[in-house]
């Protein structure tokens, strides 16, 4: 194989682009965005990028849940990450089990995004469905259309054993699901994005991590490792046969940068000359709940400070800020972490909020050169099938923390651990 088509199924678009053995591009990327939940409009918008050809090695999103029929019809919606509503299931999941025991064993959450959650809540609120589904399957797999999963995608599942690489026997038991309605677990190619990103901004190893902000955001490393062992506070899923994935994600990302830019007439400008001193605000980022580090579904998105002087520049600023603290909350869990490389279109269009991250990080982040990380991932995981080993990822600008700002960004991220613990530290 001399090229590798990959595809890459994100939450509100798809891509498809070839590359050369080198893991560099190698045509025109075709791309068609999406706002759909309908798993059968996605499997069309998927085959209209393909053009009939196909993929390689795929790269989709994590953590989603389609309920199918005998038949391979799509019995439910697209169930997301972003869908919250099998919160209370989760809360009843972790009365029935030890939450830690679940985390120790499978390195995700009892929380909405992932599938315990969601299955728990379709056997409650749609039984009918939950009885006659004849699998549980994540969009990739429909797409692919048979009962079959990776690796990498099944344990992003939530309900996957590290150990034994089987689904987790504990959960099965406590959802009361047969195993023969999960797919089988295979060797195909299709990998978690969480993955592939890395992978193909070149973040391997426990010192460099990838920064990623899309619709969501994430900061996460990818390393070898024989014994899967899972940090408080982070998730840990197996990357394929021999590295895992490691890191935080947040719930509000470009999806938060998109908010502001609706709600927010005149926010528009710069915010190079300015620091956390200047609006006096705090702003806790969930607006689409909370994942890492406190994984709360309940919280939510809020702004302190407020006054009469308050401008939107000041609240995009804050709000920004705030985004970058969290992810330096998640940093300091990985004690390793040297170097830091932003990626992600909702990161990659805003040199200002790159500034802002190295500040909040108090380490230098470097801006990937690669465009589409998830999408070159795939490719790069799809010619190591096939043997070749791709050049490493370019790279583009570094941009180092401003030390006369220093002061000002730790007092600020204090702030915000504060207002946190005052909200949400009792549930803890």
């Amino acid at each position: 194989m001399s090229h590798a088509l990959a595809l890459d199924v994100g939450s509100s678009s798809v891509r498809a682009q070839r590359f050369d053995e080198h893991g560099s591009p190698d045509g025109k990327l075709r791309q068609e965005r999406y706002d759909t939940l309908d798993a059968d409009e996605v499997v069309a918008a998927v085959h209209r990028v393909l053009h009939g050809h196909e993929p390689a090695g795929l790269s989709c999103f994590a953590h989603s849940l389609v309920a199918v029929d005998e038949s391979w019809n799509a019995l439910t919606p697209i169930l997301g990450w972003r869908d919250t509503r099998s919160a209370a299931a989760a809360e009843w999941l972790a009365r029935q089990l030890d939450a830690e025991e679940v985390h120790a064993r499978t390195g995700a959450f009892l929380h909405p995004s992932y599938w315990p959650a969601k299955l728990a809540w379709l056997a409650e609120t749609e039984p009918e469905i939950f009885r006659d589904a004849a699998w549980f399957v994540s969009f990739a797999d429909y797409l692919r259309g048979a009962p079959e999963t990776s690796l990498s995608m099944a344990s992003s599942s939530g309900l996957l054993d590290l150990t034994t690489r089987d689904w987790d026997e504990e959960l099965l038991a406590a959802l009361r699901i047969e195993r023969d309605r999960l797919p089988q677990i295979a060797d195909v190619p299709l990998w978690v994005d969480a993955a592939c990103s890395n992978l193909g901004a070149g973040c391997v190893g426990r010192e460099r991590a990838a920064l990623m902000v899309g619709t969501s955001g994430a900061l996460r490393i990818v390393y070898e490792s024989e014994r899967p062992q899972p940090k408080p506070g982070l998730f840990l899923y197996l990357a394929d046969e021999r590295r895992v994935v490691e890191g935080g994600a947040l719930s509000d990302g470009g999806n938060l940068h998109a908010w502001l830019e609706r709600t927010l007439a005149g926010a528009e400008g710069s915010l190079e000359d300015r620091d956390p001193h200047d609006h006096g605000l705090v702003f806790l980022p969930f607006l689409g709940g909370e994942r890492s580090t406190g994984w709360n579904p309940e919280a939510r998105g809020t702004i302190h400070g407020l006054t009469l002087a308050t401008t939107a520049l000041d609240i995009r600023q804050a709000a920004f800020e705030g985004v970058a603290f969290r992810f330096a909350a998640i940093a300091d869990l990985l004690p390793d972490l040297r170097e830091v490389v932003a990626t992600g279109g909702g990161l990659l269009r805003d040199r200002d909020w790159v500034q802002i991250m190295a500040d909040a990080l108090a380490r230098p982040v470097r801006i990937s050169g690669v465009p589409e990380a998830s999408l070159r991932g795939a490719a790069v995981l799809a010619l190591a099938r096939e043997g070749h080993e791709a050049d490493p990822a370019p790279l583009g600008d570094v941009l180092h923390p401003r030390e006369h700002r220093a002061e000002a960004y730790r007092t600020a991220r204090e702030a915000q651990r504060q207002l946190y613990d005052a909200l949400y530290d009792a549930r803890a």
